[in-house]
């Protein structure tokens, strides 16, 4: 018998948003984030030494507070860390993000969020042109 999938800990949360943003291709410390958390958040406790504790698990009970401000530094919800929908669409979300990162094609997307449909369509289409030009085969949707 198979049960539900067990949902992530916070420690597994939080090390997988430090391992997924990575300023100028390195990862942020546990120091670094605590130093612009505070920067931002002044009333908040934080440390890089906590930080770590959470990273590893030896401490689980962090402030509401805390959590706020650490999904605000990561560009996500709080929600994030509460409900398990809504952090598995956002590891997907991620995941999707750093595969384009890697490809070196994040540039490219970032710069197409918010822009109109017919804009898009033509950037779509000059895209399958460059691709003909240089012999890749065309994406299916």
């Amino acid at each position: 018998m198979t049960g539900a999938p067990e949902e992530p800990t916070l420690a597994e949360q939080l090390e997988g948003l430090f391992c997924r943003s990575r300023p100028g291709g390195r990862r942020w410390t546990n120091s670094e984030v605590a130093d612009k958390v505070k920067e931002k958040h002044p009333h908040v406790r934080v440390s890089g030494a906590y930080l770590s504790a959470l990273r590893n698990g030896s401490r689980t009970h962090p402030s509401q507070e805390l959590l706020a401000a650490l999904a605000e530094f990561f560009g996500i919800s709080p929600a994030y860390f509460v409900d398990p929908d809504h952090a598995e669409r956002v590891n997907a979300q991620l995941a999707g993000l750093e595969v384009l990162s890697q490809a070196g094609v994040r540039g490219v997307a970032l710069r197409a969020v918010g822009l109109q449909q017919d804009s898009l369509d033509a950037i779509t289409t000059m895209l399958d042109q460059v691709r003909k030009l240089q012999g890749l085969p065309p994406i299916r949707e």
